[in-house]
């Protein structure tokens, strides 16, 4: 993914934003002897990490590519990020919001440092910590966001890299693709997984954006607690009914 993360002409510097986890060191490793900037942070709170990156840093915008993207294309992060910096933009992705035409696993997300210390201060569901940029596109009313999106629908080529199911797919490409042009392209990866429509239904079974939904999850659980903390903190030490009377719950 480095290798062609690095060939992206729009991107001034590359950074892989790790975690504080002992069993990230070889991922640290393995960017110091190709000459890339780690930043290690919080493991959970992805929102804090990337904050702090872009401080230290000192960004002005920042490019968001996930590591389960192995095959993202150099032209499109080029593409997404021109399609930032033509508008007067806080936040341009070509995946989110959901669904939008490009294959899974070619995610690009633009933003400003600007927004993301916006979000960084009153982001507060764990959705929203997790995944940095969900603050962005959830409150339109907050900033200017945009998708950009292909003239044909691609979504249902899944080349992330999740499941098991999608190891195989990657991999297959890889294989094949590869050795014949390193250079090959995202449309070069949907000519060659036409042509070979047993691979790419290894994974077509494979629900999308799981992460999110369990992420969302997470945040009805919580909102739940915190309601019935809070019905809970106005109930009275002691209650007596009336004789006769229906009980109902008091200040929920």
């Amino acid at each position: 993914m480095l290798e062609r993360v690095l060939r992206a002409k729009t991107l001034d510097s590359v950074v892989v934003a790790t975690t504080n986890r002992l069993q990230d060191e070889p991922i640290v490793k393995l960017c110091q002897d190709q000459g890339v900037i780690t930043f290690r942070g919080n493991e959970q709170d992805v929102l804090d990490r990337y904050y702090q990156c872009g401080l230290q840093l000192g960004a002005d915008d920042i490019v968001r590519l996930s590591a389960d993207c192995p095959l993202i294309d150099p032209q499109v992060i080029d593409e997404v990020v021109g399609v930032y910096k033509s508008g007067k933009y806080d936040y341009v992705a070509n995946t989110a919001p959901p669904t939008g035409t490009f294959p899974q696993g070619m995610d690009v997300e633009v933003f400003s440092f600007a927004a993301l210390r916006q979000a960084w201060r009153d982001a507060r569901k764990p959705s929203e910590r997790e995944h940095v940029t969900f603050y962005f596109w959830k409150n339109p009313s907050l900033f200017s966001t945009f998708r950009y999106d292909l003239s044909r629908n691609l979504s249902r080529y899944r080349l992330t890299v999740d499941e098991p199911e999608d190891l195989e797919v990657v991999s297959g490409v890889l294989t094949e693709l590869f050795p014949v042009n390193p250079k090959f392209t995202m449309w070069d990866i949907v000519t060659f997984l036409e042509e070979r429509p047993g691979l790419l239904s290894r994974n077509a079974h494979v629900l999308p954006r799981q992460g999110w939904r369990r992420a969302l999850d997470r945040d009805k659980q919580r909102e739940s607690h915190l309601q019935r903390s809070r019905g809970e903190s106005f109930l009275p030490q002691t209650t007596r009914k009336p004789e006769n009377d229906v009980g109902h719950p008091v200040g929920g």
